[in-house]
């Protein structure tokens, strides 16, 4: 008869998956496990945090369920987030609001939750950035990688959560982790001045345990060429994802108002007011005509 274990996912690197079976938070036992074939056939992977059911078969360790997942990220690939951290340096490189606006959405879309942290303050201040975030009903930090202010705050947030860092290369997000989590030891590159932005450093996602419960998940750099691979939010869903919208969108004129251009839109006038940031709206129009020029009938096949 075979041995049944409990586990989650904490490496998956070709084919193989590394996954803790520890049953508590301060010792962690991991084995190495193969997944069963029928996932394949049945077109799922196990991925990086899954919850999964494996038996020890004829002295091999296999996958042979995978518990229901709570939230799936598409790239990384990344199951059951708590908080999804997004690291932003405040100048080298200069911050893309676009694509954390974008990545924010997709967080709030997929009901996990949007931190947003600012690198880089000794080099210049990032007030105007959490000013902006802030006020659309987001958790901001901001870090000094040089003193070390800042760091308390973000991981006492972490601890018993599953949560995953990621932002654009060069950013300093390998270096903040290392300074929050010594122990981790990653890989850290100084940005290349040359080309204005960072190696990429991290390969492939792997999950740390945390010495109070919980996990983290260091993810490779994303570019502004992937967002569609991380996942897809229609126009009409894509208001709901931009969580400074919400008191307003109820009291346009038109039930079915886009927010972009429409007469008597409570979004706008409220960006008008200064309620709602003129980056956060302007980018919800970008985003909004990218939505626009999509075919759905492809997608929801």
């Amino acid at each position: 008869m075979s041995k049944v274990m409990n586990g989650i996912i904490t490496k998956s690197v070709g084919g193989i998956y590394t996954v803790d079976v520890s049953t508590d938070i301060y010792t962690h036992e991991y084995i190495d496990c193969k997944a069963r074939g029928v996932f394949r056939k049945n077109n799922i992977s196990p991925v990086c945090a899954d919850m999964v059911e494996v038996s020890e078969i004829d002295g091999d360790y296999i996958i042979t369920d995978i518990l229901p997942r709570k939230s799936l990220l598409i790239r990384p690939p990344l199951a059951n987030l708590d908080n999804l951290v997004f690291v932003n340096s405040t100048v080298q490189p200069v911050p893309n609001l676009l694509l954390l606006d974008k990545f924010i959405a997709i967080a709030v879309y997929k009901k996990i939750k949007p931190i947003v942290v600012f690198t880089k303050i000794d080099l210049k201040n990032s007030a105007d950035l959490e000013g902006i975030y802030k006020n659309a009903g987001i958790d901001v930090y901001s870090v000094d990688n040089t003193t070390g202010e800042g760091y308390e705050d973000i991981k006492e947030i972490l601890q018993g959560k599953i949560s995953a860092f990621t932002g654009n290369t060069g950013v300093g997000k390998s270096s903040l982790l290392n300074n929050i989590f010594p122990d981790l030891s990653l890989a850290t590159n100084e940005i290349s001045k040359k080309l204005g932005r960072g190696k990429h450093t991290t390969r492939h996602v792997e999950l740390f345990p945390l010495e109070k419960g919980g996990y983290i998940a260091d993810t490779p750099g994303f570019s502004s060429f992937e967002t569609n691979q991380y996942d897809i939010i229609f126009k009409n869903d894509l208001a709901d994802c931009f969580t400074d919208f919400s008191e307003f969108t109820d009291k346009c004129k038109f039930m079915n108002c886009s927010h972009t251009k429409e007469k008597d839109c409570a979004v706008i006038k409220a960006v008008n007011d200064g309620k709602i940031a003129e980056s956060r709206y302007k980018n919800y129009v970008t985003m909004y005509e990218e939505a626009r020029l999509l075919k759905e009938w492809e997608y929801r096949k």
